[in-house]
């Protein structure tokens, strides 16, 4: 039941996971590699305790795998935990727009379900993200109640919500006011914090992490942009194309990356390989970004294949609860799923 089709010719191999049908045995052998792996990845990302992005970002995982059973169990888990602004899946304070990095998977639950209670739900999150969370004097949305600050974070939280729920010209509007304040060109990569009220970098740094939430976010963007809007996408991809280059550069020979990217003191960890080789193999798919780098995806899925342990949790990467060294995290989890889902689609 609540089954999506999510590839042409698609075959359902496994509860609630679809994959497209093997073409020869080697792709045979591969799509079972990346279903067995997914499994793994889920049932260690359900054991683990989430915040509200983890709760959304593991959500989108199943939609892009098409668990679409899964996809609702996690929309009526977090609206639960909803409180009376709209946001959708808050334990404790939760984030300002940390929330709608569920959102795309939470309307598609109300979508596939017609649930008047999930429909309500994501229409209140909604309107959190359109009019109620704090943002700057240009619209641009804070990521934190308690300073005027954007993170690059959030290029995969309101960006994706908006452009899934056909605010096309807001999403747009958001991912420009991230840029403006996060980007630098030389480096082709993004600060992780930016402090309105400071008028200056909070953090600086290149966080790994944070390029590659803005990669994925960008590549979800480009993907739900209608055809028309060409002009859009082309300067989307331009842009997530310069990022991914930009992270690139300073992969270590492994196909892993330091936590700040550009800093061999930092810690090495896996997630931001995972993420980059989502983005590709999107943008592959998506036919906007060239074919040529899916050698360094693959590259890339190999090494934080070799991350992941018996039970199923991907080790290595920058660590939750507080991001400061290695360890697990449930969007370490989400973007292994995330990494095979895509990547089984190229076949």
């Amino acid at each position: 039941m609540y089954r999506r089709e999510l590839f042409r010719g698609a075959a359902l191999v496994g509860a609630g996971l679809a994959f497209p049908r093997a073409a020869d045995s080697a792709t045979g052998e591969e799509t079972s590699e990346a279903h067995s792996r997914i499994k793994k990845a889920a049932a260690a990302a359900l054991a683990m305790e989430r915040r509200d992005w983890e709760q959304g970002i593991l959500a989108q995982a199943f939609l892009e795998a098409g668990d679409d059973e899964n996809v609702i169990l996690l929309t009526k888990a977090a609206i639960v935990q909803r409180v009376p602004d709209g946001r959708l899946a808050v334990v404790i304070e939760g984030g300002t727009t940390d929330p709608a990095m569920g959102g795309e998977a939470y309307w598609r639950a109300g979508q596939v379900t017609g649930d008047a209670e999930i429909q309500e739900a994501v229409r209140g999150l909604l309107e959190w993200i359109l009019h109620k969370a704090p943002r700057a004097a240009d619209g641009t949305l804070y990521h934190v109640f308690k300073d005027p600050q954007v993170w690059s974070d959030g290029f995969n939280g309101a960006p994706p919500f908006l452009a899934a729920t056909g605010h096309y010209d807001e999403a747009l509007r958001q991912i420009d006011g991230f840029r403006r304040r996060l980007w630098d060109s030389k480096k082709k990569l993004l600060a992780h914090i930016w402090d309105d009220g400071e008028k200056a970098d909070n953090r600086k740094e290149y966080w790994g992490g944070g390029n590659g939430w803005a990669a994925a976010g960008l590549a979800r963007v480009i993907r739900a942009l209608p055809a028309e809007r060409k002009e859009e996408r082309q300067r989307l991809a331009a842009f997530v194309t310069e990022l991914i280059d930009g992270c690139l550069s300073y992969e270590r020979a492994d196909g892993l990356f330091h936590d700040v990217v550009d800093r061999p003191d930092t810690f090495v960890e896996a997630n931001l390989a995972q993420m980059l080789a989502f983005a590709i193999y999107t943008g592959t798919l998506g036919g906007w970004l060239p074919e040529r780098y899916l050698e360094a995806a693959d590259r890339m899925r190999n090494a934080a294949r070799g991350k992941m342990d018996p039970f199923g949790y991907v080790q290595s990467v920058c660590g939750a609860p507080n991001f400061d060294r290695q360890g697990t995290s449930t969007e370490a989890q989400a973007f292994a799923i995330m990494m095979e889902a895509a990547g089984s689609k190229l076949g």
